[in-house]
């Protein structure tokens, strides 16, 4: 079976600094990866190389079995048009750290733009789904609330029907829960968790160990641009069998023993 993320030998560098360094994973259909590690780890950067909004400078990357942004002539390899990348991301849903709202428009309005834009959906086809994904992350009452208007847990949640809304067939997060603050994080954490058990193949960059523990069927503990530990969550979280693994747990499980 086809795995919905297959990446092979993933290099990256920004300038003389190697931030990944032969990456490979793969995610299948219904899977939950979360990628853990220290800041500058490579983790956001191998997410955002996922769907081309970082390009990659060796290796290959699947989606769907599809290779992302570039096309393969015989042994070379030619970067496709912006819009035929666009045309690969509608199926990739993507939530930042930062929510990205549009400020001049409602909740609402914000998660229905993309399938009147890009999909030409009728408008009252995207408002009646944009409504039940605004119902599904708990936010129905808030529709036609402006994003200043909103608490920042409300925001990224907005932010994660916003990308449903195009009905992705893979879903990216890029420490959703970093800018929140601590009381809000239980709200999106909640969403995710359902997302999860509704069956979206997910790759999380996240901070929230228990999370990881609780959701993912595979754990990625990155560090240095490269994949030091990897298998499932019960074993990388709660048995790491790598010293650095093992240090960065201790670190973060344990901030006040350290």
């Amino acid at each position: 079976m086809t795995p919905v993320v297959s990446a092979q030998k993933i290099c990256k560098s920004f300038g003389r600094l190697d931030v990944l360094k032969g990456i490979d994973l793969e995610v299948h259909e219904r899977e939950v990866l979360c990628l853990i590690g220290p800041s500058g780890s490579g983790k956001s950067t191998l997410l955002r190389c996922i769907n081309h909004l970082e390009k990659i400078d060796a290796g290959r990357l699947y989606v769907d079995g599809v290779l992302v942004g570039y096309r393969q002539r015989g042994d070379k390899l030619h970067e496709l048009r912006e819009n035929e990348v666009a045309e690969q991301r509608k199926d990739i849903g993507m939530v930042f750290q930062r929510f990205n709202l549009f400020p001049h428009m409602t909740a609402l309005e914000n998660v229905t733009e993309a399938p009147i834009q890009v999909r030409k959906e009728p408008k009252a086809k995207a408002r009646q789904r944009a409504m039940e994904l605004l119902d599904r992350v708990g936010l129905a009452d808030k529709a036609k609330n402006y994003p200043a208007q909103l608490s920042g847990g409300q925001q990224q949640r907005v932010a994660i029907a916003r990308a449903l809304a195009m009905e992705p067939k893979l879903m990216l997060f890029d420490e959703p829960t970093s800018a929140l603050d601590p009381e809000l994080v239980g709200d999106v954490l909640a969403v995710m968790r359902q997302l999860a058990k509704d069956g979206m193949t997910m790759v999380v960059v996240t901070h929230e160990m228990q999370f990881a523990k609780e959701v993912a069927d595979t754990v990625v503990f990155m560090d240095g641009g490269v994949a030091v530990e990897t298998g499932p969550a019960a074993q990388v979280i709660g048995n790491p069998q790598h010293e650095r693994t093992k240090a960065f747990l201790a670190r973060v499980l344990n901030p006040n023993e350290n």
